[in-house]
């Protein structure tokens, strides 16, 4: 049985071994300070090999380096463990965590324009919950599309019409809803921050429960819709006289 090795990592202790912190990753700092070639000096009372960093995530690096996973972590501790990873050299950690960290917005739509036609022409009309962020889908026939739960972050809806879609509890901010057929539309709950509907025709939409937070509506028609709890929008919109 190999000897374990006993770190001191920023006041917290762990025990390894050698082919632990040299085999996965054989370029990393770690690898190089316990590869033989250097001496390492320890704690002459406890034998112990002191590096001064922060311990909290160092159990994290030692299961990588052991079984080559981590746990699901929130982004917050992703950040701290990165910059822990850089520190020893830990090139597939880095890549790994990276991967891990990346944002809805970072991912390929699930679906091209040219996809969005088809099922239009084919009649198959639902996209719950699918991701269709940053694609062109201006100047299309989308009425009585449901979205629900959609992610359509900085999607351009530009001139569509969109008239008894459902938007429910998507995720659509920044998006392009100029000049927009939006009537009798359902937002509810909608998260609609930064977006822009100018000129849009709202006519009767259910915006209750939306998030409207810097969202454009210059010369929108809001006749009848309802924004009964929404977060109110920066721009005032137009209603036409009835």
């Amino acid at each position: 049985m190999a000897s374990p090795i006993l770190l001191n990592i920023g006041g917290r202790t762990y025990a390894t071994t050698v082919d632990t912190l040299t085999h996965r990753e054989p370029d990393s700092m770690l690898a190089a300070m316990f590869s033989g070639r250097h001496t390492v000096p320890k704690d002459p009372d406890t034998g112990m090999v002191f590096i001064d960093r922060d311990g909290k995530h160092f159990r994290h690096i030692l299961n990588w380096l052991r079984d080559g996973v981590l746990p699901l972590l929130h982004d917050s501790q992703y950040q701290e463990l990165l910059r822990e990873a850089e520190y020893y050299q830990l090139i597939g950690l880095v890549d790994y965590i990276n991967e891990n960290m990346k944002k809805p917005d970072d991912e390929e739509p699930e679906l091209t324009r040219r996809d969005i036609i088809k099922c239009i022409q084919s009649e198959r009309l639902r996209y719950r919950g699918v991701n269709l962020s940053q694609l062109n889908l201006s100047k299309l026939d989308l009425s009585f599309v449901d979205f629900t739960f959609a992610c359509l972050k900085n999607t351009v809806f530009s001139h569509a019409n969109l008239q008894k879609a459902k938007f429910g509890d998507v995720e659509a901010v920044g998006s392009n809803f100029e000049d927009a057929n939006l009537r009798e539309c359902e937002f509810l709950g909608a998260n609609l921050s930064g977006s822009t509907l100018d000129r849009a025709s709202l006519q009767s939409a259910n915006l209750q429960d939306a998030s409207l937070v810097d969202c454009s509506f210059c010369k929108a028609d809001l006749r009848s819709a309802h924004l009964q709890e929404c977060q109110s929008g920066r721009c005032q919109p137009h209603r036409s006289k009835s």
